[in-house]
Protein backbone atom coordinates (compact mmCIF):
# COMPACT_ATOMS: atom_id res chain seq x y z
CA UNK A 1 0.00 0.00 0.00
CA UNK A 2 1.13 3.55 -0.64
CA UNK A 3 2.91 4.79 2.47
CA UNK A 4 1.28 8.22 2.22
CA UNK A 5 -2.10 6.61 1.54
CA UNK A 6 -1.75 4.37 4.59
CA UNK A 7 -1.06 7.36 6.81
CA UNK A 8 -4.19 9.13 5.55
CA UNK A 9 -6.25 5.97 6.01
CA UNK A 10 -5.31 6.41 9.66
CA UNK A 11 -6.75 9.93 9.53
CA UNK A 12 -10.06 8.85 8.02
CA UNK A 13 -10.39 5.90 10.42
CA UNK A 14 -9.82 8.35 13.26
CA UNK A 15 -12.68 10.51 11.97
CA UNK A 16 -14.92 7.49 11.40
CA UNK A 17 -14.21 6.17 14.87
CA UNK A 18 -15.34 9.50 16.31
CA UNK A 19 -18.40 9.30 14.05
CA UNK A 20 -19.34 5.90 15.47
CA UNK A 21 -18.93 7.29 18.99
CA UNK A 22 -21.20 10.23 18.20
CA UNK A 23 -18.48 12.90 18.38
CA UNK A 24 -18.59 13.89 14.67
CA UNK A 25 -21.65 14.45 12.48
CA UNK A 26 -22.20 12.23 9.44
CA UNK A 27 -22.02 14.95 6.80
CA UNK A 28 -18.87 16.44 8.28
CA UNK A 29 -17.18 13.04 8.22
CA UNK A 30 -18.48 12.37 4.70
CA UNK A 31 -16.36 15.13 3.14
CA UNK A 32 -13.08 13.76 4.49
CA UNK A 33 -14.10 10.22 3.51
CA UNK A 34 -14.48 11.45 -0.06
CA UNK A 35 -11.02 13.05 0.01
CA UNK A 36 -9.28 9.89 1.25
CA UNK A 37 -11.48 7.60 -0.86
CA UNK A 38 -10.46 9.48 -4.01
CA UNK A 39 -6.80 9.22 -2.99
CA UNK A 40 -7.09 5.49 -2.32
CA UNK A 41 -8.68 4.87 -5.71
CA UNK A 42 -6.30 7.05 -7.73
CA UNK A 43 -3.14 5.63 -6.13
CA UNK A 44 -3.75 1.93 -6.96
CA UNK A 45 -4.68 2.81 -10.54
CA UNK A 46 -1.24 4.37 -10.95
CA UNK A 47 0.59 1.63 -9.05
CA UNK A 48 -1.08 -1.17 -11.01
CA UNK A 49 -0.50 0.60 -14.33
CA UNK A 50 3.23 0.83 -13.56
CA UNK A 51 3.60 -2.45 -11.63
CA UNK A 52 6.57 -4.53 -12.87
CA UNK A 53 5.20 -7.93 -11.74
CA UNK A 54 1.91 -9.71 -11.15
CA UNK A 55 2.78 -9.93 -7.45
CA UNK A 56 2.95 -6.13 -7.30
CA UNK A 57 -0.44 -5.93 -8.99
CA UNK A 58 -1.87 -8.35 -6.41
CA UNK A 59 -0.56 -6.35 -3.46
CA UNK A 60 -1.56 -2.97 -4.91
CA UNK A 61 -5.10 -4.12 -5.72
CA UNK A 62 -5.89 -4.38 -2.03
CA UNK A 63 -5.85 -0.58 -1.73
CA UNK A 64 -9.13 -0.46 -3.64
CA UNK A 65 -10.85 -2.17 -0.70
CA UNK A 66 -10.23 0.95 1.38
CA UNK A 67 -10.79 3.51 -1.36
CA UNK A 68 -14.22 2.19 -2.27
CA UNK A 69 -15.18 1.91 1.41
CA UNK A 70 -14.50 5.59 2.04
CA UNK A 71 -16.20 6.72 -1.17
CA UNK A 72 -19.19 4.59 -0.18
CA UNK A 73 -19.24 6.13 3.31
CA UNK A 74 -18.92 9.67 1.98
CA UNK A 75 -21.62 9.39 -0.67
CA UNK A 76 -24.01 7.47 1.58
CA UNK A 77 -23.68 9.94 4.44
CA UNK A 78 -24.16 12.97 2.21
CA UNK A 79 -27.21 11.36 0.59
CA UNK A 80 -28.65 10.25 3.93
CA UNK A 81 -28.86 6.62 2.80
CA UNK A 82 -29.32 3.64 5.10
CA UNK A 83 -25.95 1.92 5.82
CA UNK A 84 -27.09 -1.66 5.16
CA UNK A 85 -25.46 -1.87 1.73
CA UNK A 86 -22.22 -0.48 3.12
CA UNK A 87 -22.40 -3.05 5.90
CA UNK A 88 -22.66 -5.96 3.48
CA UNK A 89 -19.86 -4.54 1.33
CA UNK A 90 -17.81 -4.48 4.55
CA UNK A 91 -18.45 -8.22 4.95
CA UNK A 92 -16.85 -8.82 1.55
CA UNK A 93 -13.94 -6.52 2.45
CA UNK A 94 -13.42 -8.46 5.69
CA UNK A 95 -13.11 -11.70 3.73
CA UNK A 96 -10.71 -10.20 1.21
CA UNK A 97 -8.63 -8.50 3.92
CA UNK A 98 -8.21 -11.88 5.62
CA UNK A 99 -7.10 -13.32 2.27
CA UNK A 100 -4.55 -10.51 1.82
CA UNK A 101 -3.31 -11.08 5.35
CA UNK A 102 -2.77 -14.79 4.82
CA UNK A 103 -1.19 -14.13 1.41
CA UNK A 104 1.30 -11.68 2.89
CA UNK A 105 2.27 -14.16 5.60
CA UNK A 106 2.37 -17.36 3.54
CA UNK A 107 3.31 -16.24 0.01
CA UNK A 108 5.38 -13.12 0.64
CA UNK A 109 6.75 -14.06 4.10
CA UNK A 110 5.80 -10.65 5.49
CA UNK A 111 4.05 -11.34 8.82
CA UNK A 112 4.11 -7.73 10.05
CA UNK A 113 2.06 -6.47 7.08
CA UNK A 114 -0.01 -9.66 7.13
CA UNK A 115 -1.01 -9.01 10.75
CA UNK A 116 -2.11 -5.48 9.83
CA UNK A 117 -4.41 -6.95 7.18
CA UNK A 118 -5.86 -9.45 9.64
CA UNK A 119 -6.67 -6.63 12.07
CA UNK A 120 -8.42 -4.74 9.28
CA UNK A 121 -10.38 -7.90 8.54
CA UNK A 122 -11.66 -7.95 12.12
CA UNK A 123 -12.54 -4.25 11.98
CA UNK A 124 -14.48 -4.54 8.72
CA UNK A 125 -16.25 -7.60 10.11
CA UNK A 126 -17.46 -5.39 12.97
CA UNK A 127 -18.62 -2.80 10.43
CA UNK A 128 -20.68 -5.60 8.85
CA UNK A 129 -22.21 -6.60 12.18
CA UNK A 130 -23.11 -3.03 13.11
CA UNK A 131 -24.14 -1.63 9.72
CA UNK A 132 -25.23 -4.72 7.81
CA UNK A 133 -26.89 -6.77 10.53
CA UNK A 134 -27.91 -3.85 12.73
CA UNK A 135 -26.26 -5.13 15.94
CA UNK A 136 -26.01 -1.61 17.32
CA UNK A 137 -24.86 -2.65 20.80
CA UNK A 138 -21.46 -3.29 19.18
CA UNK A 139 -21.20 0.31 18.00
CA UNK A 140 -19.11 1.57 20.97
CA UNK A 141 -16.73 -1.40 20.65
CA UNK A 142 -16.42 -0.80 16.91
CA UNK A 143 -15.85 2.92 17.43
CA UNK A 144 -13.07 2.42 19.97
CA UNK A 145 -11.39 -0.30 17.90
CA UNK A 146 -11.53 2.01 14.87
CA UNK A 147 -9.84 4.77 16.86
CA UNK A 148 -7.09 2.47 18.14
CA UNK A 149 -6.40 0.82 14.79
CA UNK A 150 -6.31 4.21 13.09
CA UNK A 151 -3.00 4.72 14.90
CA UNK A 152 -1.59 1.21 15.42
CA UNK A 153 -2.26 -0.16 11.92
CA UNK A 154 -2.22 2.96 9.75
CA UNK A 155 -0.83 6.25 11.05
CA UNK A 156 2.21 4.86 12.86
CA UNK A 157 3.10 2.13 10.28
CA UNK A 158 2.57 4.63 7.45
CA UNK A 159 4.90 7.15 9.07
CA UNK A 160 7.50 4.47 9.82
CA UNK A 161 7.33 3.32 6.20
CA UNK A 162 7.93 6.91 5.07
CA UNK A 163 10.93 7.09 7.41
CA UNK A 164 12.22 3.77 6.07
CA UNK A 165 12.09 2.27 9.58
CA UNK A 166 9.21 -0.23 9.28
CA UNK A 167 11.71 -3.00 8.56
CA UNK A 168 12.97 -2.65 12.14
CA UNK A 169 9.52 -3.57 13.52
CA UNK A 170 9.49 -7.22 14.60
CA UNK A 171 6.52 -9.56 14.45
CA UNK A 172 6.48 -9.96 18.23
CA UNK A 173 5.97 -6.20 18.62
CA UNK A 174 2.93 -6.24 16.33
CA UNK A 175 1.54 -9.22 18.28
CA UNK A 176 2.16 -7.34 21.54
CA UNK A 177 0.22 -4.33 20.24
CA UNK A 178 -2.66 -6.61 19.18
CA UNK A 179 -2.74 -8.15 22.66
CA UNK A 180 -2.68 -4.71 24.30
CA UNK A 181 -5.53 -3.58 22.06
CA UNK A 182 -7.61 -6.61 23.04
CA UNK A 183 -6.99 -5.98 26.75
CA UNK A 184 -7.84 -2.27 26.43
CA UNK A 185 -11.17 -3.12 24.80
CA UNK A 186 -12.26 -5.68 27.41
CA UNK A 187 -14.31 -3.13 29.42
CA UNK A 188 -16.11 -1.90 26.30
CA UNK A 189 -16.79 -5.47 25.15
CA UNK A 190 -18.09 -6.35 28.61
CA UNK A 191 -20.54 -3.46 28.52
CA UNK A 192 -21.73 -4.60 25.09
CA UNK A 193 -22.34 -8.12 26.41
CA UNK A 194 -24.20 -6.79 29.43
CA UNK A 195 -26.39 -4.73 27.13
CA UNK A 196 -27.20 -7.78 25.01
CA UNK A 197 -28.06 -9.82 28.10
CA UNK A 198 -30.21 -7.14 29.73
CA UNK A 199 -33.97 -7.63 29.87
CA UNK A 200 -36.31 -4.95 28.50
CA UNK A 201 -37.23 -4.08 32.11
CA UNK A 202 -33.57 -3.51 33.00
CA UNK A 203 -33.04 -1.35 29.93
CA UNK A 204 -36.15 0.63 30.86
CA UNK A 205 -34.94 1.09 34.44
CA UNK A 206 -31.47 2.26 33.35
CA UNK A 207 -32.70 4.53 30.58
CA UNK A 208 -35.72 5.86 32.41
CA UNK A 209 -37.94 5.44 29.34
CA UNK A 210 -40.51 2.79 28.40
CA UNK A 211 -39.34 -0.09 26.21
CA UNK A 212 -41.89 -1.70 23.93
CA UNK A 213 -41.59 -5.41 23.24
CA UNK A 214 -43.18 -6.80 20.10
Amino acid sequence: MSDVGLMFVGAVLFINGLLLLGKVDAKGAAVFNLFVGALQVAVPFYLIATAPTTSDILLDSGIFLFGFTYLYVGISNLAGQEPVGLGWYSAWVAIMAAAFGITNIVKFHDPTIGLLWLQWSVLWALFWLVLGLGITRLTPLTGWLTLILSFTTCTIPGYLLLLGEWGRVHTWLVLLVIAATAVALVPVASRSLRTSAATPEQVEAEAGVPVSVS
